[in-house]
């Protein structure tokens, strides 16, 4: 009898396990919520994380602020990294390194782009690839108040720092070919460069305009002179040769400039 009882509780159970397996096309499982990614169009399974490297002594660019007690990299470059990696679905982990060493670090694969204030210059463009321009800049010549170095023709016989690897770098060396005796100093950091400036190390720098704004206002007895040019100077993404995001950040970068939001960037961190 209990043999027979259980025959029976068996059959049916098997019979409302096979009848649910069925359905009735009227239930569906609940939905899962979605990544970052697929809510941006983009496959699930996706690196959800890019890496970005920076030179970070570049203010306003990207520099250390320590104002939160903590040490947080911040700035106009990060800031744009950021609103670009929210918009394509992914989240941008910010790499401080020297400024010589970034464009190895995207071709070696240890970064997925590169903002820094970087110039798309040809030599540059054998190597990477780069974003259009998002913002237009000029070098200058800083230097003691009290010096009479103010143009490029004045800086023949004279020292001249530079950041190792810059657009600034290859100015001066191109301003040696016609300012004779003109030395070049090549530094890693900007803060370095600014030091030899005040002790008298070396005579001049040259650095972009923006950059040299906010060292001339902390530091009363220097000042700073547009070298007039017309060649661009802009600042554009570096990505490694054939990276895919070059096309998807450009679109942003586009977007930003229609709907005012680099203009918003611009002031907050040039004040223009």
């Amino acid at each position: 009898m209990k043999k027979q009882m259980f025959s029976i509780a068996l059959t049916s159970l098997l019979a409302a396990t096979i009848m649910a397996g069925c359905g009735t096309g009227t239930s569906q499982p609940p939905a899962q919520p979605q990544t970052g990614q697929e809510q941006a169009g983009q496959p699930s399974g996706e690196k959800k994380t890019l890496t970005m490297a920076t030179s970070a002594d570049y203010k306003p660019y990207e520099f250390h602020d320590l104002t939160s007690g903590k040490d947080e990299i911040v700035g106009f470059d990060v800031d744009i990294a950021k609103y670009i990696g929210a918009q394509l679905g992914y989240e941008v982990q910010v790499n401080d390194m020297n400024f010589d060493g970034l464009i190895p670090a995207l071709q070696t694969n240890r970064a997925d782009f590169v903002m820094a204030g970087m110039t798309p210059t040809p030599e540059r463009q054998k190597n990477v690839d780069f974003s259009e321009i998002y913002y237009d800049s000029k070098n200058t010549i800083v230097s003691k108040k009290e010096s009479n170095v103010t143009k490029p023709d004045q800086l023949a016989g004279k020292k001249v720092a530079v950041q190792l690897g810059s657009i600034q770098e290859s100015a001066a060396k191109e301003l040696a070919k016609t300012a004779t005796g003109l030395q070049i100093t090549s530094l890693n950091k900007t803060g370095e460069i600014i030091e030899e400036v005040k002790t008298g190390r070396v005579d001049a720098a040259i650095l972009e305009d923006t950059v040299a704004k906010g060292y001339v206002e902390s530091n009363p007895g220097l000042q700073y002179t547009t070298i007039e040019t017309e060649e661009v100077n802009g600042s554009a993404i570096a990505f490694p040769k054939g990276s895919k995001h070059v096309d998807e950040f450009n679109q942003v970068i586009k977007k930003m400039q229609e709907n005012g939001e680099m203009d918003k960037l611009i002031k907050k961190w040039f004040g223009q």
